[in-house]
């Protein structure tokens, strides 16, 4: 018979690396072109003028500008408006 009680495993220890989503630059900051604005998964903001848009979804500057944060009524697929935020970098 055994001495001890089995140990088994530990339910911890699983934790997955943070991914620093967010907003990187607000409303009204001066960005470079090629810098990061906002990192996400999917589109929950959408890109406006001079932003552009990586294979993950990030949103980056394409020109030298203040960042603007915009809203607007689009329609989905479905036909109905729905608010959407834009994102664009004005240049000067």
């Amino acid at each position: 018979m055994a001495h001890k009680k089995a140990g088994g495993s530990t339910a911890l220890g699983r934790d997955s690396q943070p991914k620093y989503l967010g907003v990187k630059r607000s409303d009204g900051m001066t960005v470079k072109c090629g810098e990061v604005l906002i990192r996400q998964r999917g589109t929950q903001w959408h890109p406006g003028k001079n932003v552009g848009t990586g294979v993950d979804y990030t949103l980056f500057a394409m020109a030298d500008g203040k960042v603007k944060f915009s809203t607007r009524k689009m329609p989905n697929y479905a036909g109905k408006l729905k608010l959407r935020t834009f994102v664009s970098v004005v240049t000067k």
